[in-house]
């Protein structure tokens, strides 16, 4: 199998957590990215309690993933699995896992977990029959 991103490196952050491939991530520190994972441009990750995205994993563009609400008040790592594909434009809520293989459709808003190999989507998401 023919890697994607063979000289894959995990990006470097300017001071305010912007990369060169225009998402951003405020405490990078706590960012765990696996070999091959692709976070589309305009993406947001606040990773103050931890992010973890597995090796060739897929955010599309415009995606938010927290595991800090400063709405509610919760906290909590997030966890994508490997290969999981993460649908542009949909929010991925504290404390969240989304395991191996998973695909979530655009827009979805994900605020419970999400078992491997299943397909999600939605406001709030749910699973395909």
């Amino acid at each position: 199998m023919r890697e994607r991103f063979p000289d894959w490196k995990r990006p470097e952050f300017d001071e305010s957590g912007m990369t060169r491939w225009m998402w951003m991530c405020q405490h990078p520190e706590n960012l765990v990215l696996g070999r091959g994972c692709d976070i589309g441009a305009f993406s947001y990750i606040n990773a103050k309690h931890g992010v973890e995205i597995g090796e060739d994993a897929q955010l599309g563009s415009h995606c938010s993933v927290y595991s800090h609400s400063t709405i509610d008040g919760k906290e909590g790592v997030v966890k994508i699995g490997k290969g999981a594909c993460i649908g542009s434009h949909s929010t991925i809520m504290p404390g969240v896992s989304i395991g191996a293989g998973a695909l979530i459709g655009a827009h979805s808003f994900v605020n419970r977990d999400v078992p491997a190999g299943t397909t999600a989507f939605g406001v709030p998401v749910r699973f395909r029959d």
